[in-house]
């Protein structure tokens, strides 16, 4: 399956690797588990991960993205991953690479790079990086394996969501052979200090329902700049706090975070949402996904397209 992506890195002596911006675990453990992989394998070749701040997921060993001038990309080859779609895709200067290549768990909207991998199959890119390793016989060190476990991990729910195969134990099985301390990981990833305990109370306390027992949480601006954090703390990071409420099977998280753009988060248990995410130029998984829209007015015409699921 990944043939032609490894000739594309057996031939090439620089690789810059790219992921989608603000990552989660997925997109940086797959990123630095490539960039270590490839490292250990490929001594003499120079490998660099480029884009984004990590911010709460720096505790990542080799989350530090390194930086490079424009020429590093002549000759280059350029690996993008975790990424559905160009506009998304940190660091644009992937764009002046010799090659391209894409390795992805995405439903696939768009055509990016000279060569593709784009399986919806796997739970997690970190899953896929992970399949190349043992198809393409490169060795796995403590390292590349403990990044790869993670994103296994973040992107499957701690193995609970549907995505979650016989393949993804077979993969994390293949990760686990490694030597490194699965607590470590767990410790950082779900430890939360007392003010985020108190920041996601608040969330809760704001879930409102609709008609059909869609759940949604609507952040106006004002109030999201009195939080004084990130947007990925109150976006993504406060989703889930709907995604076990008995009878809910979605949620959509609004986000205001500036004139003319509203974060949108949805996720469901049970329907493919997927496409109403893409309608409003977004994308992601079918039952995971994510858009932004400019104002209420539309954030609300998104709602009751999420609705209609439940009127049948």
């Amino acid at each position: 399956m990944f043939e032609k992506i490894f000739e594309l890195v057996k031939a090439h002596d620089t690789i810059i690797i790219h992921r989608h911006t603000s990552p989660d675990g997925d997109a940086l453990g797959s990123q630095i588990g490539l960039k270590n992989l490839l490292k250990d394998n490929f001594p003499d070749k120079k490998v660099y991960a480029v884009g984004d701040d990590a911010k709460r997921y720096a505790f990542m060993d080799g989350s530090q993205m390194d930086e490079i001038e424009d020429g590093v990309y002549e000759g280059a080859l350029a690996v993008i991953l975790d990424c559905g779609a160009a506009s998304l895709i940190s660091d644009e200067r992937w764009k002046t690479a010799a090659k391209t290549a894409r390795i992805d768990h995405h439903i696939f909207c768009e055509k990016i790079a000279d060569e593709e991998v784009v399986d919806t199959s796997y739970e997690s890119c970190c899953g896929e990086v992970t399949e190349f390793a043992l198809e393409s016989g490169l060795a796995l060190s403590p390292a590349s394996a403990k990044a790869l476990y993670t994103g296994m991990v973040t992107d499957s729910g701690r193995f609970r969501y549907d995505s979650t195969s016989s393949n993804t134990f077979r993969l994390a099985s293949a990760l686990m052979e490694q030597k490194f301390d699965t607590n470590d990981i767990y410790s950082q990833l779900y430890a939360d200090d007392f003010e985020k305990v108190k920041l996601r109370a608040q969330f809760v306390l704001k879930i409102q329902f609709t008609e059909y027992k869609v759940a949604y949480i609507y952040t106006p601006k004002a109030e999201f700049d009195s939080y004084n954090t990130d947007p990925f703390t109150i976006s993504r990071g406060m989703v889930n706090t709907m995604s076990d409420l008995r009878g809910v099977n979605i949620w959509v998280n609004f986000t205001e975070v500036e004139e003319g753009k509203i974060l949108v988060e949805i996720r469901s248990s049970k329907h493919t949402v997927q496409p109403v995410a893409v309608k409003y130029g977004g994308g992601g998984h079918a039952k995971a996904c994510g858009c932004s829209v400019k104002d209420r007015a539309e954030a609300m015409a998104l709602l009751d397209d999420l609705n209609a699921f439940n009127k049948c």
